[in-house]
C-alpha cells in the first residue's frame, strides 16, 4: 500500500515539476518528457504490469490536461510501459546502458507514434521538419533529465523493495 502512495505521489509531483519548472526553462519550446523517464523506468524495473499501470496513470494526466481527447496518450505511455517491463529480466540497477538505451528508444517511439497518429492522419507529412524539430530534440533533452531523475527513480525503487522485504520476513 505504501508503494502505491508513494509511486502515485511521485507521479504527481514528476508531472507538476515537468508543467511547471520545465515550462519555464524549455529550449525553443521543447521540454523533456519525465513521463516517459518515469514509465519506462517503472517498466524495466518492476515488470510489464508495473509498466503498463504507471503507463496509464501518467498517460491519463496527459489526456486530462494536454490532450485532445481521453485515452490517447494513456493507451501510448500504457503499451510503453509493458514493453519496457519485458526487459525486467535483464535489468540490473548498476547498468545505465540499458534504462538510457530504452528511455530515448520509447521517447523515439512516442514521438512517432504522436506524429502519425496525430499530425500524419491528419494530413501533415513534414516528417523530417517534426523529426528533427521537435522528436530529436526532446529526446536530447529527455535524455539529460534522464541522468539526473533516473537515480531518484532507482534509489527510491531500491529503498521501496528493502521494505517490501523486511516486512515479508516478519511474516515468515
Amino acid at each position: 500500500m505504501l508503494r502505491k502512495l508513494i509511486v502515485t505521489l511521485f507521479v504527481i509531483f514528476s508531472f507538476i515539476l515537468q508543467c511547471s519548472v520545465f515550462s519555464h526553462i524549455a529550449f525553443a519550446g521543447i521540454i523533456p518528457n519525465m513521463m516517459i523517464i518515469l514509465t519506462a523506468s517503472f517498466g524495466f524495473m518492476r515488470g510489464e504490469k508495473e509498466g503498463l499501470v504507471i503507463g496509464f496513470f501518467c498517460g491519463l494526466l496527459n489526456d486530462i490536461f494536454f490532450g485532445s481527447f481521453l485515452g490517447f496518450y494513456a493507451l501510448v505511455l500504457m503499451y510503453i510501459g509493458y514493453l519496457n517491463g519485458k526487459f525486467s529480466r535483464i535489468f540490473y540497477p548498476e547498468d545505465i546502458k540499458l534504462p538510457m538505451a530504452l528511455i530515448v528508444t520509447s521517447d523515439l517511439s512516442y514521438g512517432t507514434l504522436c506524429y502519425i497518429l496525430l499530425f500524419m492522419l491528419r494530413g501533415k507529412f513534414q516528417f523530417a521538419y517534426y523529426f528533427s524539430h521537435v522528436i530529436l530534440p526532446e529526446v536530447l533533452y529527455t535524455v539529460v533529465v534522464t541522468l539526473f531523475l533516473y537515480p531518484l527513480v532507482l534509489k527510491l525503487n531500491e529503498k521501496l523493495e528493502a521494505r517490501e522485504k523486511r516486512r515479508a520476513q516478519k511474516y515468515v
